[in-house]
């Protein structure tokens, strides 16, 4: 969020004027990367142009398969005979001389329609942006020498019809930096794109936004990566080139004061677009660090905890043979455990007296028929 309540406005001379102007709620709208890089997205395919290979590509030949029994794949294959043309395999997207698979159609979903709130929602995220010099250094804008972040320049500049006025401005105002970038990065294009009109690329400028045409477009038209459009006709392609914000903005005192009128504010609605209201911001001070230390949230927290850490897993232990483990799961385990055992003992005990019984019955009878014999 930009944090000034006014912005200087430079002279075309370059020195900062007494004069001043509000700063707009718009450039302090809550910041969105992924909504400008969604709508962007959308955005950008709607200047394609249809392309597609002939429908009659691959297949304009005379083949039918051979079918089976002839140890052939069951390909169509060319008819006649007496050229190697003959008996080859055709039609397919493996063969030679095949049509593609999948051929493209004309018909395929070129464009895309975006959600009108969403295309505001991200014009709004990308002039926010360009109002934080880090965002806009970030993006590889040369902004060192700027007086100021918004830029802003007296009306005047509207009148300028010359490229060598507009050069003098840019130069005056410490700008000219960025426009020798984009003149410095100007390469030849990698691929088939040199033979179809789009033999170069370079880096973007900066962005001049007016309020009136007065030659200022003529002005600037010439100069490698500048680019010049009306405060009413803003395209999130120009604010947010490639879907990343922080676009070096040139703004006219006249196009700045619009802003107010045309995005409105958060205590009114645009006045030209029909009940437009700014997104609002999920929290009002993004320095998290700032309000979780301050005193009214650290009065209030429980004090912190001991630096022991717990193990990130403990040990997966089987409760059927480990009996602690059991007892945690279900208390009255160990009652049934203990009865077990006790019934177990009794059984052990029952038996023993048991064998002692019987043992002692067997004794009896032995002496006695031991006793029988010997008296025989």
């Amino acid at each position: 969020m930009a944090a000034r309540q006014v912005v200087s406005v430079f002279a075309d001379s370059g020195k900062a004027s007494d004069a001043t102007v509000a700063l707009p709620a718009v450039l302090t709208a809550p910041i969105r990367p992924d909504i400008v890089q969604f709508v962007h997205t959308n955005m950008a395919k709607n200047k394609r142009q249809a392309y597609a290979v002939s429908t009659k590509a691959g297949e304009q030949t005379s083949a039918e398969s051979w079918g089976t029994g002839r140890a052939v794949a069951r390909i169509p294959r060319v008819n006649g005979s007496g050229t190697h043309r003959a008996g080859q395999a055709a039609f397919g997207n493996m063969c030679r001389g095949g049509r593609m698979f999948a051929p493209n159609k004309v018909w395929r979903k070129w464009h895309r329609i975006t959600n009108v709130n969403q295309k505001r929602y991200a014009t709004v995220s990308a002039l926010a942006a360009s109002a934080l010099p880090s965002l806009v250094m970030a993006r590889g804008h040369r902004i060192e020498q700027i007086e100021e972040v918004p830029l802003v320049v007296s009306n005047e500049v509207e009148k300028i019809t010359k490229t060598k006025q507009a050069v003098a401005l840019l130069k005056s105002l410490e700008a000219y930096a960025d426009v020798a970038k984009v003149s410095n990065s100007r390469k030849l294009r990698a691929g088939k794109g040199k033979l179809r009109n789009r033999r170069h690329r370079q880096r973007r400028g900066p962005l001049v936004i007016y309020n009136e045409d007065n030659g200022v477009s003529r002005a600037f038209r010439n100069l490698p990566g500048v680019e010049v459009v009306n405060v009413r006709r803003l395209n999130l392609l120009q604010l947010a080139p490639g879907g990343h914000v922080g676009r070096f903005i040139i703004w006219t005192q006249g196009a700045f004061e619009q802003l107010d009128d045309i995005y409105g504010t958060y205590e009114k609605a645009s006045a030209l677009k029909k009940g437009y209201v700014l997104p609002a911001n999920v929290i009002s001070n993004p320095d998290v660090t700032r309000l979780i230390n301050s005193t009214e949230i650290q009065s209030v927290v429980r004090p912190a905890g001991s630096k022991t850490q717990k193990r990130p897993f403990t040990q997966k232990k089987n409760p059927l043979r480990n009996q602690g483990v059991m007892n945690r799961l279900n208390p009255y385990a160990q009652v049934l455990r203990r009865a077990e055992i006790l019934a177990q003992e009794k059984r052990a005990a029952g038996k023993v007296a048991k064998v002692q019984k019987k043992k002692g019955a067997n004794t009896a009878a032995s002496a006695k028929f031991l006793e029988t014999l010997h008296s025989a």
